[in-house]
């Protein structure tokens, strides 16, 4: 009984360490690497360009600019109140085209999970004006 304990004591122990030590990314770093972003789309000012701008794009919910024409393919994928909540953008931002079939983004994503948390950090710098 005593082992039993420990190592539901330990368990919970691992479960409460992974929750505190979630990976936080790098707004600095985050910001080169929206340099592969930024050929279509505005962080810092609610502008559009070929892309929607991202000012304020985490927990907005998704097809929502004002004046922007999204494909229907990302109209779809925004019914239902779907937000750009912190794991559909890193679901997307890995893979655009498999996150949303028919989308007209041309990037491919990012591969490697430090740019996905960096890139998050950094688009968490522009909130909603």
């Amino acid at each position: 009984m005593n082992g039993l304990k420990q190592f539901i004591g330990a368990a919970a122990l691992c479960l409460v360490a992974g929750q505190t030590f979630a990976a936080e990314g790098d707004a600095d770093a985050g910001a080169k690497v929206f340099k592969k972003c930024a050929a279509c789309h505005k962080v810092d000012e609610a502008k559009n360009k070929v892309g929607p701008h991202l000012v304020g794009i985490v927990d907005r919910a998704v097809a929502s600019i004002e004046g922007y024409k999204y494909s229907s393919a990302m109209t779809a994928f925004g019914e239902g109140e779907k937000t750009w909540d912190e794991a559909t953008l890193r679901e997307y931002l890995a893979n655009p085209r498999a996150a949303v079939k028919g989308t007209r983004m041309a990037f491919v994503g990012l591969k490697k999970e430090e740019d996905l948390d960096n890139i998050i950090a950094y688009l968490k710098t522009f909130p909603a004006e």
